[in-house]
């Protein structure tokens, strides 16, 4: 027999997921729980009979094979169940302690557990009635406070919005949800109001209100939605007296407050925004002052400034010119800028008054004259709130960090609205400690730890960056590693060089640098550790390479190509497994999409065009609407980008697993024709590019003997296959002599893969000559043998006749390797004088040998030393 089960108390979301289980589950029986809130008991009087619900007492005595558990993750007690019971937990709250062998988990977190499963209701197609619509919208409304709690999320409102399709009635959800209070709960509000006060912490407002009760009431949580429809508290606690017993509401609409976890303390229960607890043996005086010392204890701040501000900021000296600042403000495109002086803030200056200034002509002024001055900074340790309100009470944008008197950053507005449009969940670190530590080899793990130490002893701070962190969350991982350090990476790699006894290569230039480890195979560390300076970047003109600067992390992660590249790993000591994501690459990993970060992104390097074409094909992701109005846009500035830059994205195209698919959408973008006009991709390159990869395949396999026959291992013996450039070469296979010595100038190949891809385009030639189905064996030979075997390997799979293909399969499992027995020594012993009479017998030995006219040593020298006589006949 298999069951839904759900809490004790239920509220309608639990009990709209049971029902919204049972559709998904058909076999399994939704079975009421004992204790139910008093709208739930109406509500199933009313329309209880046209729904599944059973009751335990219903249920047959049969053993429960499978349990599905609805918001809740423990396991409710009920006969049947036993050590053998398979358990389901599905519920909208993070995972709490660790999960149990052999228990299916379906744990999102969104504003109501129903939301989860009236998705997979939509996915599946399966149809609702209009009462059971509107019990599933009962559900959402209910814990999302239809749809107002800062709990709620996109996907609450998609769901909703599917069960109005579904016919689900509004009026009935307003019936339930806003039920008038009678004579009795009125007089308990009251009391509610009269006691009400307020506790004000970590810029949280929180309200606690106590009344005594003379009979026992339920559903006095009503009163708490009432409270804070009233006064809109971040957090309410209610204490409701009755007899030697006090019983604890409590409701949350920020995460800077858990009541869960306070309720907790009370032997109670619950999750972040709503909890209950009934304390025993206990006065509302002694409550109340646990409750405040609970609150000092658990509440922290939702936000502070370190976790938004931009560490590292460029400042302005007090005595600077009006003219000076509006340059930096160009070259960096900030707002506004802190002012300092011998090392203290003394002010800030916003564009504001610098185009003021600057419209009367007072460009000579300076700084001093015209900054805001008093005071205008936070601590990394204050609040957001703070922050808002000094922004308020100054009228400015940008606020200073400021810590022992020295300024560690800034916080902006656009951090502020950043932080609005966050998506709702809790810190990850100890999730990303976990995949680290997973995808890590432990060697290369206590290295990061090294290093880490090395810098936080240092004062800076390291990440890792990018393409490790993106495959990282999409579970699959590289050893890849990109690190930056927010201070000096040359010097954190020379501290860190002299820890392990290790080389250092460094440049300046770049704020980049080296630490050579020497890892041999076996020993999982890879050759080098590299490190990067934080640094943001400036280009003077479109296509330019950029000028590079030393900055924070966040602003060097806005420098990055595209929003699933810019995210970072904390590996500070306090802040190991921090995610930061600034720009949204988290949400664009979920949704599958590739977005730049600003519309100048293209114009600024337009390689980032092939890039993102890479990216998405390696992926399977889409590129964004507005990304691809930005590269078409941007498609013209190709031909101004340097043939080596061009070439270089192009090789690591053709490197990829299945270039195929890259091609063919570089194609459809318009991108190909700015490589070269005459490039084209159609199916007869696709096909040809499929063959390629599985010639790639076979030769990998037989450098590990994984090659079956001895057909096979020769044809693939000595090719020396280059992947990039046999697809290279099947690109480039159909251009004309000029057509290709154009493609190789602009993009400025080595003379090597030069002279490979012309020696393919002359084997374009012979096409025709190989297709004959009488030729030779010597002929086929002496057509080939002036050619690499790649060459020859790129000729074979660019053709197309069988007959041609058959016979340079043949030159290549057999033809190649013929020699003749005879060598020199057999020459000088006839009496004849080295010179060219050797290299002419040899071959005709050869071609004799390709024909089939002789095949055995003897007849071979004897065929030697008829040609000799008629030779020296000749001669004499």
């Amino acid at each position: 027999m298999k069951v839904i089960l759900t809490h004790e108390n239920t509220d309608f979301d639990a009990l709209a997921a049971q029902l919204a289980a049972s559709k998904l589950y058909p076999d399994a029986k939704p079975v009421l729980p004992r204790r139910m809130n008093r709208e739930l008991r109406d509500f199933l009087a009313l329309y209880g009979e046209q729904l599944p619900f059973v009751t335990a007492d219903e249920l047959p005595r049969r053993r429960v094979s499978e349990a599905i558990i609805v918001d809740a993750q423990f396991v409710p007690s009920m006969r049947g169940v036993d050590a053998n019971t398979t358990f389901t937990i599905i519920d909208h709250h993070p995972l709490r302690g660790e999960p149990k062998p052999g228990t299916t988990y379906m744990i999102d977190e969104v504003g109501a557990v129903t939301s989860l499963l009236v998705e997979k209701l939509r996915e599946r197609r399966i149809s609702l009635t209009p009462l059971e619509a509107t019990l599933l919208l009962l559900g959402i409304y209910e814990d999302t406070g239809s749809l107002s709690y800062s709990t709620t999320t996109p996907r609450d409102l998609r769901s909703a919005a599917w069960l109005l399709e579904q016919k689900a009635s509004l009026s009935v959800v307003n019936d339930f949800l806003r039920h008038p209070l009678d004579e009795r709960y009125q007089a308990v509000y009251a009391q509610l109001v009269e006691n009400l006060e307020w506790f004000h912490l970590h810029d949280q407002a929180i309200l606690i209100a106590t009344a005594h009760l003379d009979e026992y009431l339920e559903e006095l949580s009503t009163l708490a939605h009432k409270l804070d429809d009233v006064y809109d508290p971040d957090a309410s606690f209610l204490l409701f007296v009755f007899k030697d017993q006090v019983q604890l509401i409590a409701r949350s609409s920020t995460k800077a407050v858990d009541v869960g976890e306070i309720a907790r303390a009370f032997g109670g229960g619950g999750h972040g925004v709503a909890a209950a607890a009934l304390i025993q043996g206990a006065d509302a005086a002694q409550v109340r002052e646990q409750l405040i010392a609970a609150l000092r204890q658990y509440v922290k701040p939702a936000v502070t400034v370190s976790q938004i501000m931009s560490y590292g900021v460029h400042t302005l000296h007090p005595d600077m010119t009006l003219s000076e600042a509006e340059s930096y403000m160009r070259r960096y495109g900030h707002e506004g800028f802190p002012v300092v002086e011998d090392g203290q803030l003394v002010g800030i200056l916003t564009r504001r008054e610098i185009d003021r200034a600057l419209q009367h002509r007072l460009g000579h002024a300076t700084v001093r004259s015209f900054m805001y001055k008093g005071d205008m900074a936070v601590s990394p340790s204050d609040s957001v709130a703070t922050v808002q309100q000094i922004m308020t009470n100054h009228g400015v944008g940008q606020v200073p960090v400021v810590e022992n008197g020295r300024v560690l950053g800034i916080v902006t507005r656009t951090d502020l609205i950043k932080l609005w449009s966050a998506p709702a969940h809790p810190g990850r670190r100890e999730e990303i400690q976990q995949r680290l530590r997973q995808t890590l080899p432990a060697p290369l793990l206590d290295l990061l730890i090294q290093a880490r130490d090395t810098a936080n002893e240092m004062g800076y701070s390291l990440y890792v960056v990018g393409g490790f962190v993106r495959d990282l969350l999409l579970g699959s991982p590289t050893l890849d590693l990109d690190l930056v350090v927010e201070g000096d990476a040359i010097a954190l790699a020379k501290a860190l060089g002299k820890r392990l006894k290790a080389r250092v290569r460094s440049h300046a230039r770049f704020g980049t640098a080296k630490v050579i480890l020497n890892g041999t195979a076996g020993t999982n560390l890879p050759p080098s550790l590299d490190f990067v300076t934080a640094r943001t970047e400036f280009y003077h003109h479109p296509t330019a390479l950029p000028e590079v600067e030393r900055s924070s992390i966040k602003q060097d992660l806005y420098r990055r190509d595209f929003t699933i590249n810019t995210m970072a790993i904390s590996l500070d000591r306090d802040r190991c497994g921090e995610l930061l994501d600034f720009y949204g690459g988290e949400r664009d990993l979920r949704d599958k999409l590739i977005r730049v970060l600003h519309n100048l992104s293209f114009i600024e390097d337009p390689t980032r065009i092939l890039r993102a074409v890479r990216l998405e094909q390696r992926l399977g992701f889409t590129i964004e609407t507005r990304t691809a109005e930005l590269i078409d846009d941007a498609l013209g500035l190709l031909d101004r980008v340097t043939g080596e830059r061009l070439r270089h994205e192009l090789e690591l195209i053709l490197d990829e697993r299945e270039p195929g698919a890259i091609i063919a959408r570089l194609a459809q973008l318009g991108v190909l024709r700015h490589l070269e006009p005459a490039l084209k991709c159609d199916e007869w390159l696709l096909s040809k590019f499929r063959e390629a990869v599985q010639w790639v395949e076979r030769e990998e396999a037989s450098k590990k003997g994984g090659i079956e026959t001895e057909q096979e291992a020769l044809l693939l013996s000595r090719v020396g296959l280059e992947k990039k450039y046999l697809f290279l070469a099947l690109l480039t296979y159909r251009l004309t002599k000029p057509q290709l010595d154009r493609f190789l100038e602009r993009l400025r190949f080595s003379q090597a893969v030069a002279k490979y891809l012309r020696e393919v385009r002359e084997l374009h030639a012979l096409a025709v000559r190989l297709s004959r189905p009488d030729l030779k064996p010597s002929r086929i030979y002496r057509l080939l043998r002036g050619y690499s075997p790649r060459a020859v390997v790129a000729f074979f799979i660019a053709l197309d006749s069988p007959v041609a293909r058959e016979n340079v399969r043949l030159y290549l499992e057999r033809l190649r390797w013929v020699r003749p027995h005879l060598r020199g020594d057999f020459f000088k012993k006839q009496g004849i004088p080295p010179g060219p009479i050797y290299r002419q017998i040899l071959d005709k030995l050869l071609y004799a040998r390709l024909d089939g006219q002789i095949c055995t040593a003897s007849e071979e020298e004897e065929m030697a030393k008829k040609l000799l006589a008629d030779l020296g006949g000749k001669r004499a």
